[in-house]
């Protein structure tokens, strides 16, 4: 799909998502920008459908600054939908497409969402919620199979008419995402990003994670998760990158294209790294066009970064480290800095400042625990209708982040644990990533999360929550003694509860309150 270069729109604001694209097609308008299935955008085409889809949302009768939720899978209409809220001044709200009933229904309403943009496969859910919400209209994403375009977003998108280029109202003050956290200990709260905190995030993506031109990258992950969307597809899009987009990460799928297509940038969470490097595919594909490998969203297991590693002594891996209030890049731990330490989170990116506090907010050593805050203009300007919220959240000048880390003279981070997420044993505090480094160096092991548990004895009893692999079988008593060489005694599980999976969100953060809860 290509069209003739058209001039910039006369008013483009620096600190804009639009000014991203328009910048970038203006630069490479001929090149790939986009593919999806059997769909290739140029540049110049995807800022053209852009503004068709823009002009389609305008015409919706919504106010600047009306709140556009997207509920549906990765698709080239579902990255041009939200191109096209940031160009039309509108307020992007990403919806995990997992969510039904009453968390669909709240994140509709918390945000006070106008208008939804929805997949086939998720309408059916949705017209449940929009029974009880008359006031909430949608709008389809793609057409149905077998029915024709026209009246979706993508039939915008494709539509050859004339379309003149839209003059974006939007400026770097400007909501242009409300970016609800997962909501793994409570309901999800919704960071309002704004233009300009987005595309300071993007900068410091592309300096800390080494994105050029010519990766070829693929993306797989879910686009209503920061990550996804804001360190790669939209980075690479500012540099002028051919985004290669897939539907959902499908491990077989992801190989097939990694060798197709030479893809030279791959980012997946933990969830997907773990099965994939056990895969049986794995030993027939072609991945030697294979040079940057990223992980985040959750913490990878040592034990598995260190046999990918040794497999791929070419292939670089970035730990990403932070979380949506920040864009969400924080912290990166470069390639040549995983020999000496594996398990950090690296140093701060290049827009991020960052201090380790105690709970009265004075820093701690080097080598202690605390939280991690930060300052950065990467930073949310709080969460949507909820003033208390935000006021807890920034204190004194910087956000908490609730993630309890040690940093070493050099300033990298490594993480312990979310505060939350340390278990009180006999009065005694203790890490669960720590504890699960251990159970994973059983090979048995295909995941495992640790909670404490109610105990009459020790308040929280250490609890090992296991999904074996394949056909592999082990004991309760096994996988504790396996345990005893690398804890000290008070870490060690004092139970083990064998399980099919672990409960995760499509981000494949671990959801703990739902273990803590059964």
């Amino acid at each position: 799909m290509t069209t003739t270069p058209r001039p910039l729109s006369p008013a483009v604001g620096s600190a804009t998502i639009d000014a991203v694209l328009r910048r970038a097609a203006a630069r490479f308008p001929d090149r790939v920008a986009l593919t999806f299935a059997e769909r290739r955008w140029t540049y110049a085409a995807l800022d053209t459908a852009v503004d068709r889809v823009a002009t389609m949302l305008a015409g919706q009768g919504l106010e600047r600054g009306a709140r556009v939720a997207a509920y549906g899978v990765n698709s080239d209409a579902y990255l041009i939908a939200f191109l096209a809220a940031s160009r039309a001044g509108l307020t992007h709200v990403p919806v995990n497409y997992a969510l039904t009933g009453g968390e669909l229904e709240y994140l509709l309403a918390d945000s006070g969402a106008s208008l939804v943009l929805v997949d086939p496969a998720q309408a059916p859910t949705l017209a449940g919620v929009l029974a009880t919400m008359p006031e909430l209209r949608s709008l389809a994403l793609l057409p149905r199979a077998g029915e024709p375009a026209q009246g979706t977003v993508l039939g915008s998108a494709l539509d050859e008419s004339p379309c003149a280029p839209m003059e974006s109202p939007a400026t770097g003050d400007d909501l242009a995402q409300l970016l609800y956290t997962s909501g793994t200990t409570s309901r999800p709260k919704g960071a309002m990003m704004t233009h300009s905190a987005l595309t300071h995030e993007y900068v410091s993506c592309i300096l800390g994670l080494d994105l050029t031109a010519d990766d070829e990258p693929l993306v797989t992950m879910p686009l209503y998760h920061s990550a996804a969307m804001h360190v790669f597809a939209l980075p690479y899009l500012s540099l002028g990158a051919t985004v290669h987009l897939m539907a959902a990460p499908d491990i077989p799928e992801i190989l097939r294209r990694v060798e197709a297509d030479r893809i030279g940038s791959l980012f997946l969470a933990p969830t997907v790294w773990v099965p994939l490097a056990s895969h049986p595919d794995l030993e027939s594909r072609d991945l030697s066009s294979l040079r940057k490998a990223q992980y985040g969203a959750s913490i990878m297991p040592v034990t598995v970064l260190q046999r990918l590693r040794e497999k791929y002594p070419e292939l670089g891996f970035y730990n990403c480290f932070g979380q949506s209030e920040i864009g969400p890049l924080a912290s990166v731990l470069r390639p040549e800095e995983h020999d000496s330490r594996p398990a950090s989170a690296g140093r701060p990116v290049f827009f991020v400042e960052a201090r380790v506090v105690d709970e009265t907010g004075a820093e701690v050593a080097d080598g202690e625990r605390g939280e991690v805050v930060y300052r950065s203009p990467q930073l949310c300007k709080g969460y949507w209708n909820k003033p208390e919220a935000t006021e807890e959240a920034f204190r004194d000048g910087w956000f908490h982040s609730g993630d309890l880390v040690v940093r070493d003279p050099e300033g990298f981070i490594e993480v312990v644990d979310r505060i939350k997420d340390v278990i009180n044993t006999g009065g005694v505090l203790v890490a669960s990533r720590e504890v699960e480094d251990a159970v994973y160096r059983d090979e048995r092991v295909a995941e495992v999360a640790v909670i404490g548990t109610p105990d009459d004895k020790w308040i929280e009893a250490v609890t090992a929550i296991v999904v074996l692999r394949g056909d592999a079988h082990a004991t309760e008593s096994e996988i504790i003694d396996g345990t005893r060489a690398h804890l000290a005694p008070f870490k060690v599980p004092k139970r083990v509860v064998f399980v099919d999976e672990l409960p995760r969100n499509q981000s494949g953060k671990l959801l703990k309150r739902e273990l803590r809860q059964n």
